[in-house]
């Protein structure tokens, strides 16, 4: 078994330890959020972790009502300039902590008086260091180049975050089955090596999502990328209509990220142009899909409330896209030209 394998299939446990271990210092780091009352947020990430971001600026944007803003490092540390962060908190979110031009918008924002938080799996790491707090993602050593565990564990993170910022019981509740809905997930791509050889030889396609799931439909492209060299590229359901449709022809994949809640009917009306293209839409949802919309439907547990779905609809885009490199004969741990730590200035 692959180490991408087992990341995968490690994650319903990651979510848990999270859930069971870290609650206390979800509900600390809460706390100081409401004690400080930003302006609004400021997230510095790079690649697996400003997809993350993306999942926080749905969540503290529509849960706490906060606007939340992606860092640009560049401007930190290319133009040594330090935009004025003296009213926001600043969260820095990375799987080994180690990326010089996050740690700098954390350093540059302290020094002007913001609260700072960290997110990362690696609690001596420079990044969870210059914090005023820290999130350890207890995800393990992911040995893997591509991310997985330590993506979802940073997503349920922010959940958790989120849900005891607001103070909401049944965002809670909810947050004690993703567990279960995980493994559910897992389970239910279990078929997924064998319909995947259908695009063993394709060299491009599109991943579309929006709302909650916008973060998921740019993670799934980019695991795509990073595993099977495949020009992929993630849009949002309402952008991909203006112009990038234009790509689409007979045959062309498309990954529709499509759970219940406020984009089904956008989501399903994009189907229906999809499908008079013909293009062959695999769509992961856990609603009913009208016949004929979908070449395949890719399953996900109903239970979940949607701002929980980007965590279990990444899954059968993950499971995917380590299948489809297997099928074109691809290395899973380690592809070509990447590192497991890219440390950016």
């Amino acid at each position: 078994m692959s180490h991408l394998q087992r990341e995968i299939e490690e994650q319903p446990d990651v979510i848990a330890r999270l859930l069971s271990e870290q609650s206390e210092q979800a509900q600390t780091i809460a706390r100081a959020i409401r004690e400080a009352n930003p302006a609004y947020i400021c997230i510095a990430a790079r690649g697996t972790s400003d997809n993350a971001a993306r999942y926080a600026q749905y969540l503290f944007g529509i849960k706490a009502k906060k606007v939340v803003a992606l860092a640009t490092p560049s401007i930190h540390t290319l133009y040594q300039t330090a935009p004025d962060l003296s009213r926001a908190l600043v969260i820095g979110i990375s799987q080994s902590g180690q990326s010089e031009d996050i740690r700098q918008v954390l350093t540059d924002a302290k020094a002007q008086g913001s609260l700072t938080i960290s997110l990362t799996n690696k609690p001596e790491s420079p990044l969870a260091q210059q914090a005023d707090y820290h999130f350890d993602l207890m995800a393990g050593e992911e040995v893997s180049v591509a991310a997985t565990k330590s993506y979802t564990a940073q997503l349920t993170a922010i959940a958790m975050i989120g849900a005891h910022l607001v103070g909401d019981a049944d965002m809670h509740t909810a947050l004690a089955t993703l567990p279960a809905a995980a493994r559910d997930t897992i389970a239910a791509a279990g078929d997924t090596a064998q319909w995947i050889e259908r695009y063993r030889y394709t060299d491009r396609l599109a991943v579309i999502g929006r709302g909650y799931n916008y973060c998921t439909a740019f993670e799934i492209s980019l695991k795509i990328k990073e595993l099977c060299y495949i020009s992929a590229d993630g849009w949002s359901e309402a952008d991909f209509r203006h112009g990038p449709i234009a790509i689409v022809q007979p045959g062309f994949p498309v990954f529709v990220v499509a759970p219940r809640g406020a984009t089904s009917e956008h989501a399903i009306d994009l189907l229906a142009l999809l499908a008079k293209r013909k293009a062959e839409s695999l769509v992961i949802t856990n609603d009913d899909i009208p016949e004929g919309l979908a070449r395949r439907v890719l399953k996900i547990p109903a239970s979940l409330p949607e701002w929980l779905t980007p965590i279990t609809a990444v899954i059968p885009g993950q499971i995917a896209a380590m299948h489809l490199a297997a099928a074109r004969d691809l290395p899973l741990d380690k592809p070509r030209g990447l590192s497991k730590v890219t440390n950016t200035q």
